[in-house]
């Protein structure tokens, strides 16, 4: 389904709609400026990266994807062993913190790259009305293990995570390594609502983007956030299918979340 078909960002007095891109970069090693095109085009309040670049100079190379694409930096990339965070200026951050999981010998470390947003608050959101707490939404950006034990354990650590953060609303999102039928994907979904399977919208494999037929990367929303659509989007202006194929080894996740107000104790 095209972009078009998918709302924008918006803050009224009732809700705020955010968009939230889940993204595997592959460190930056293919075409970057297919990459930028694509995040720019999906117009996104929150990007949940993946493998992020974290070796020599990354934090300079963080950088540069935030310019290029409009967005801000706010957490994560070595520190958190690949998952970052990237946010619009919607977005004010109240808490941001990078999680390094429980080292396997002989497997790569993973992380959480994890954020505490406000939307609406009258504060950097200039769609909003004036004043007010705003919206308040905890992001965890996640990439889980390639081997089925250690994923699953992590899946388990992923559910307490997210719990931990205390928040109105949650959303995970990232690439699971695992399809919905698996175990860790299964577990995650047990507790968290699987947005795809919720409201679908656009396509659904994701891996890999000459061919895809897997669904691999993922967003998982806590109760009480309205999942308008989630999906691959098709149809993105400016970009075409050879930029999505040379942009990286994965095809985007993209939702649309509506984010009631609630009242302040």
């Amino acid at each position: 389904m095209p972009l078009a078909d998918l709302p924008g960002s918006t803050t009224g007095p009732d809700a705020a709609v955010v968009r939230v891109l889940s993204y595997n970069i592959r460190s930056l090693r293919d075409d970057r400026e297919a990459l930028a095109r694509v995040i720019r085009a999906c117009a996104p309040d929150v990007v949940c990266v993946q493998e992020a670049p974290r070796f020599f100079r990354w934090r300079k190379a963080a950088a540069w994807l935030a310019r290029e694409t409009g967005l801000v930096y706010t957490t994560g990339g070595a520190t958190a062993a690949g998952p970052m965070i990237l946010t619009s200026l919607r977005a004010h951050v109240e808490h941001a913190e990078d999680t390094l999981l429980p080292r396997v010998p002989g497997l790569h470390r993973r992380g959480f790259a994890t954020a505490v947003l406000r939307f609406g608050g009258g504060h950097r959101d200039t769609g909003g009305p004036a004043g007010g707490d705003g919206v308040r939404l905890g992001v965890v950006s996640c990439h889980l293990s390639l081997a089925e034990a250690e994923r699953y354990e992590q899946a388990g650590m992923l559910l307490d995570h997210v719990t931990g953060l205390d928040v109105p609303y949650a959303i995970a999102a990232g690439d699971i390594n695992d399809r919905p039928e698996g175990r860790a994907f299964r577990r995650i979904a047990g507790k968290l609502r699987d947005g795809w399977a919720t409201e679908p919208w656009g396509s659904e494999a994701t891996s890999t983007p000459e061919d895809p037929r897997r669904r691999i990367d993922a967003l998982f929303a806590s109760e009480g956030v309205e999942i308008i659509g989630c999906g691959v989007p098709a149809g993105l202006p400016g970009v075409t299918d050879a930029d999505l194929r040379a942009a990286t080894d994965h095809l985007p996740v993209l939702a649309a979340l509506r984010l009631p107000r609630v009242s302040q104790v």
